[in-house]
C-alpha cells in the first residue's frame, strides 16, 4: 500500500470519527427482532435490526445470513439503503442471486464441480454452467441459521451458527459454522468467521452483498470510483475458473490501484473483460493474508458516501452485477437492472481446491478457520 494510499485513508477515517460525533440520530444502539416469515415448511425465519450509537442501521435475517438492508448517511446526513435486496422472505426464497448472503461451504467457482483430498475425489452438485457454484443447489444461502443477538463494547452483534452434516452438497467432514456481524459504532459492519471439522475438508466463507452508494437499486453504480490495494489478479477461462496464473494489472483494464470509475473501462476490448462480460475476478490483495489490511475503496461523489473493505483473507472479488438482467424487484419495488451492483466478496481464490499453487482452503480436525471482513462507511470529499 502506497503512502499516499494510506494519507488518504487517515483522512478519511478522522472525517468519520468527526462524523461520528455530532451525528445527532435518535435512534437507539442495540438489537430488535422481528418475525419475517415461514418457510414452505413452517419454519419460522426472523430478522434482526441492528442500530448502532449513530443511527446506521442493518438488518440481517437468519435464513442466508442475508443483509437484507444496511442504511448508512450521505453527506447531507440523509440515511439510505447501500445494499441491493428482494423485498420480502418468499421473494428470497423463489428467486435471488445471492443479494447479500452468507456463502458456503466453498464461495466462489470450483471447476466441474470436482476435486480430490487425500486421493479421494469428491463430486459436487454443477449450478453453473460447467462449474459448482457458492456452495451449490442448498448452500449456505439457503440454510435457516440459529441466531444470538448480543451488546459488544464496540456496538450490536448477532451471531449466527450453523452445522453442515458429513456429505452435505457433496462435501466431506461435519462443518460447525460461526457467523458473527458486528455493527461498530465507528459505522463499520464487521463479519467474523470460524469454523471446525471432524474430517479434512474444503471451507471458503464470504458475504455476496452487492452494494449501491446512491442507496438505490434502479441506478447503475458505473459512476462508483473504486481503488483496490492489488497489484495482481487471477484471470479466467471461459468458464469463468482460473487459469492459475497471478497476472499483473499494470496496464489492464484491471489496475484499480489509483482511482478509477467503474465505467471507464468495463467495456474494454480485452479478453479477460469479455470473459467475464465486465469485472466478475478475483484480485490478489496487497500485503500479507491472515493481517487485517485495506483491500479496496469505493466511493460515490454523489452522496459522499464512502465503502472501505478491509480483510485478513488473500483476495476479494469484484463482481460488477453482469448478469443482473432487470428481471427481479428489489426492495423499492425498482428492477435490478445489470449493473445496478457491485460486490467486493472477500476470500480465499476461486477454484483453489483444483490449483495446487493457490493458497490452500483445506481444513482439518483440531484446526480453526477463522477470517475477518470488515466494511467501513464514511463521508468523504473524493477517493
Amino acid at each position: 500500500m502506497s503512502v499516499e494510499f494510506q494519507a488518504r485513508v487517515a483522512s478519511t477515517w478522522t472525517l468519520a470519527l468527526l462524523l461520528g460525533s455530532v451525528m445527532t440520530s435518535a435512534a437507539a444502539q442495540g438489537i430488535e427482532k422481528k418475525p419475517y416469515g415461514r418457510l414452505a415448511d413452517g419454519t419460522q425465519v426472523d430478522i434482526y435490526v441492528l442500530t448502532n450509537a449513530n443511527g446506521v442501521e442493518a438488518a440481517i435475517t437468519n435464513y442466508g445470513g442475508i443483509v437484507v438492508s444496511l442504511k448508512v448517511p450521505d453527506r447531507a446526513g440523509k440515511f439510505g439503503d447501500v445494499v441491493l435486496g428482494r423485498g420480502s422472505l418468499d421473494e428470497y426464497v423463489q428467486s435471488s442471486p445471492f443479494f447479500g448472503c452468507l456463502v458456503g461451504r466453498y464461495g466462489n467457482r470450483i471447476a466441474k464441480g470436482k476435486f480430490t483430498l487425500n486421493g479421494a475425489t469428491y463430486t459436487l452438485a454443477v449450478n453453473n454452467g460447467p462449474n459448482h457454484l457458492h456452495g451449490g443447489i442448498r448452500g449456505f444461502d439457503k440454510v435457516v441459521w440459529q441466531a444470538k443477538p448480543t451488546s459488544t463494547q464496540a456496538g450490536p452483534a448477532l451471531e449466527l451458527r450453523y452445522t453442515s452434516k458429513d456429505g452435505e452438497e457433496g462435501y466431506p467432514g461435519t462443518l460447525a459454522v460461526t457467523v458473527t456481524y458486528t455493527l461498530t459504532d465507528a459505522n463499520e459492519l464487521r463479519i467474523d468467521y470460524a469454523a471446525t471439522t471432524d474430517k479434512d475438508t474444503v471451507v471458503n466463507l464470504t458475504n455476496h452483498s452487492y452494494f449501491n452508494l446512491e442507496g438505490d437499486g434502479a441506478v447503475d453504480v458505473l459512476s462508483h470510483e473504486l481503488q483496490i490495494n492489488a497489484s495482481r489478479f487471477t484471470p479466467v477461462d471461459e468458464n469463468l475458473i482460473p487459469l492459475g496464473e497471478l497476472r499483473a494489472v499494470v496496464g489492464t483494464p484491471f489496475d484499480f490501484t489509483r482511482p478509477h470509475t467503474i465505467g471507464e473501462r468495463i467495456n474494454a476490448d480485452d479478453e479477460q473483460m469479455r470473459r467475464g462480460s465486465g469485472y466478475d475476478h478475483n484480485f490478489v490483495v496487497d500485503g500479507a493474508a491472515c493481517q487485517l489490511r485495506l483491500a479496496a475503496r469505493a466511493f460515490s461523489a454523489k452522496t459522499g458516501r464512502m465503502l472501505e473493505v478491509l480483510t485478513t483473507e488473500p483476495g476479494v472479488q469484484f463482481y460488477t452485477g453482469n448478469f443482473l438482467d432487470g428481471t427481479l424487484r428489489g426492495k423499492t419495488g425498482a428492477l435490478c437492472g445489470k449493473r445496478s451492483g457491485f460486490c467486493l466478496e472477500t476470500q480465499h481464490y476461486p477454484d483453489s481446491p483444483n490449483q495446487p499453487s493457490f493458497p490452500s482452503t483445506v481444513l482439518k480436525p483440531g484446526d480453526k478457520y477463522q477470517t475477518t471482513t470488515i466494511y467501513r462507511f464514511s463521508i468523504a470529499k473524493s477517493l
